[in-house]
């Protein structure tokens, strides 16, 4: 059985992967912060495997994860941590340089140095996976071709600065030290266990509550839906078979404005649990905009297909009505993470932007 370092593994994504990863028989030692978006329940169904590993601690924390390293000796290390929503960067830019800048180089630090104390053979097959975001490249106009692995970085926001930089840090370490690394650049998550912050979830939840559906400026900007089945699927295929150096972009071919997500999932809870005050949609309400908000992004995912055979198996109606019957199925999960953190996060967030609600929408969608 091998044996990989996951971390961030009780995120939306993370957690997603680390199921993958125990269904097809890897050990997983997972490390997580548990801050807000980092949920365990999201892992019940592992509670009593003892091959899943849990950590509660800081990729920032050298002497942890040298540990971990030592005592666990991985055969790759999966990097998911990270501060994942645009609009909190907006609030507290230095969180996301905390973890996302020096977390990411404390973490490559720690690996490179334990790396060179491996014996030639089992240094040679580890690999370094880092988890990005298509929001590194910038915005695209609407009819701009879409992001390509060589699209020059063009971040514009405290979040996607965040990333691009650590980005930047593991092509560095692999130029500088021979780090054995790879990269991904995945476009917005959907799915079962997305904290309600994000766009989908957020709909779903305020709809059923009856509460209003703020929607950023028109709702006209662009996102491109990737399941996050399929987005963890991409992973561990780039993982087994990708090139050392390389770095491998992941979509789920399924551009959409973000008011026509909105619709769709106020026509699919029209459908499974009509309300008797009226259509779901009557609740959208049009709120300021945020600064400086991409109008789209789109990824080009043509060198992960073409090199890896990698398809999203996964087409965003029938994902999205998934989605929808999961959030409805699972009431006490919802509950469970509806905490005062989040509460709090919402009003200090949205309190200027006009909307009367507890939350509004996140056109950015999702990558945490």
């Amino acid at each position: 059985m091998n044996c990989q370092l996951v971390t961030g593994g009780a995120g939306f994504i993370g957690s997603c992967y680390v199921l993958q990863a125990r269904r097809r028989g890897i050990r997983v030692v997972n490390l997580d912060k548990l801050t807000y978006a980092g949920n365990l329940g999201n892992l019940a169904s592992l509670r009593n495997d003892p091959d899943h590993v849990f950590v509660q601690g800081d990729i920032g924390n050298a002497e942890l994860v040298r540990h971990l390293l030592d005592t666990w000796r991985p055969d790759a290390v999966v990097n998911f941590a990270a501060e994942s929503h645009v609009d909190r960067s907006i609030l507290d830019p230095e969180a996301f340089v905390r973890t996302n800048v020096l977390g990411t180089a404390t973490l490559l630090r720690v690996v490179k140095d334990w790396l060179a104390r491996l014996a030639p053979g089992q240094a040679q097959a580890f690999r370094f996976l880092h988890i990005s975001t298509d929001e590194v490249f910038g915005a695209l106009a609407p009819g701009d071709p879409a992001f390509t692995e060589t699209t020059p970085y063009s971040p514009r926001s405290p979040y996607s600065a965040s990333k691009a930089a650590s980005d930047h840090l593991v092509r560095a370490f692999r130029e500088t030290y021979g780090l054995p690394v790879l990269l991904t650049n995945c476009s917005n998550n959907y799915g079962p266990r997305q904290f309600p912050e994000k766009l989908i979830p957020l709909v779903i939840l305020n709809a059923l509550d009856r509460k209003p559906l703020p929607v950023y400026g028109q709702g006209m900007n662009v996102r491109d839906w990737l399941h996050v089945e399929d987005h963890c699927a991409a992973v561990a295929r780039v993982l087994e078979g990708g090139r050392v150096g390389e770095s491998y972009n992941i979509g789920g071919r399924a551009e959409r404005a973000n008011i026509e997500v909105v619709r769709t999932i106020c026509a699919l809870l029209d459908e499974l649990v009509p309300s008797g005050q009226g259509p779901y949609a009557d609740l959208i309400t049009y709120v300021t905009d945020r600064p400086g908000h991409d109008f789209r992004y789109a990824m080009n995912c043509t060198k992960l297909e073409t090199e890896l055979g990698w398809r999203p198996r996964h087409d965003f109606a029938s994902g999205l009505r998934d989605t929808v019957r999961w959030y409805l199925e699972n009431r006490d999960w919802v509950e469970n993470v509806r905490t005062g953190a989040y509460r709090q996060w919402i009003a200090v967030n949205y309190a200027s932007r006009g909307a009367v609600c507890d939350a509004a929408s996140d056109a950015q969608g999702g990558k945490a």
